[in-house]
């Protein structure tokens, strides 16, 4: 007669059909319109960028484990995620040995040291990205002029409004994504889209979206309300920059945000506020990395102060 085992383990039991590798694809699928639309605006630099950083996160991940005897998980999507968000925050003109350095950064430091996915504290592609802008800030402060790729700019449009002080947008370039910035940052409305696909599968939360988006425009449209000549609208700062990136793609990382309600509403709230303080008075165009990296070391004691209480308690 056949035996059979049964294993019993504590409470909760839920259900799902949700699993790594489903959530992976998921996004894979919501950057899928980020990364034509990079490939549009910077053709071949978008190309190789993407290629190298995605073959360098998976060969990271499968050599590191294999060195440190773990099971090699990279069937998981995990590090070709990794390794799309991480070329989607770099600038066209990155050198392709930088590019491979900070794959090893935001796969082996960020992620592998932790003990691997679901234990890393910070979001693998931003810490991977904060140490080449550390490190080697001329690079990932060049950048190419969309489709013609002629010559290296001088500013983003948010390095144009805080240091050439000008307030004169093209907000349909913004929109489209024909303005020099990251690969993956420029096209709201690519990002828009992947965004809205990854609400409806309901691979991310709303409450983080809405909090920061929320917040960054209450606090632009008074700072433009007080100072017109002087700070630009609450549109402007949506569209500019790595905001939209940062907020659908980063910001919502389930294993370094928040698991409670609560604590989605204030680390969005956070991020929102850092950011904007960076963008509007401090001596960056842009907060949106530091924003999210420093919400991520708070996301355990916003779990620890917002969990709930036990029923009967």
């Amino acid at each position: 007669m056949k035996e059979e085992n049964f294993y019993i383990s504590p409470g909760p039991h839920i259900f799902s059909k949700e699993s790594t590798p489903k959530m992976m694809k998921d996004v894979i699928i919501a950057l899928v319109p980020v990364i034509f639309a990079s490939i549009w605006f910077f053709r071949t630099k978008a190309i190789i960028l993407l290629l190298v950083s995605i073959a360098s996160c998976v060969a990271f991940e499968a050599g590191l484990q294999f060195l440190m005897k773990r099971k090699i998980t990279i069937s998981d999507y995990s590090a070709v995620v990794t390794g799309i968000l991480f070329a989607m925050v770099m600038p066209p003109s990155l050198p392709i040995w930088a590019c491979i350095l900070g794959c090893f950064v935001a796969v082996g430091l960020a992620k592998q040291l932790f003990g691997g996915l679901g234990m890393n504290i910070f979001n693998p592609a931003l810490l991977g990205r904060a140490f080449l802008a550390a490190a080697f800030p001329v690079f990932m402060t060049r950048w190419n002029h969309p489709i013609s790729l002629d010559a290296v700019t001088g500013a983003t449009p948010l390095g144009l409004v805080k240091f050439g002080h000008s307030l004169d947008i093209n907000y349909w370039d913004l929109f489209i994504g024909n303005v020099s910035g990251s690969l993956g940052e420029t096209s709201a409305l690519a990002l828009l889209i992947g965004g809205l696909y990854l609400l409806i599968k309901k691979t991310i939360d709303w409450r983080i979206p809405s909090a920061y988006i929320g917040t960054v425009l209450g606090i632009s449209f008074v700072a433009n309300l007080i100072s017109p000549d002087v700070y630009s609208g609450g549109l402007f700062h949506i569209l500019a920059g790595g905001l939209l990136i940062g907020t659908i793609f980063m910001a919502t990382d389930p294993v370094t945000s928040p698991v409670t309600k609560t604590g989605r509403w204030i680390f969005g709230i956070g991020c929102a506020v850092i950011t904007m303080v960076i963008r509007l008075w401090g001596g960056l165009p842009e907060g949106v990395m530091y924003a999210i990296l420093l919400m991520n070391a708070l996301t355990p004691l916003l779990n620890r102060m917002t969990r709930p209480r036990r029923y009967g308690t």
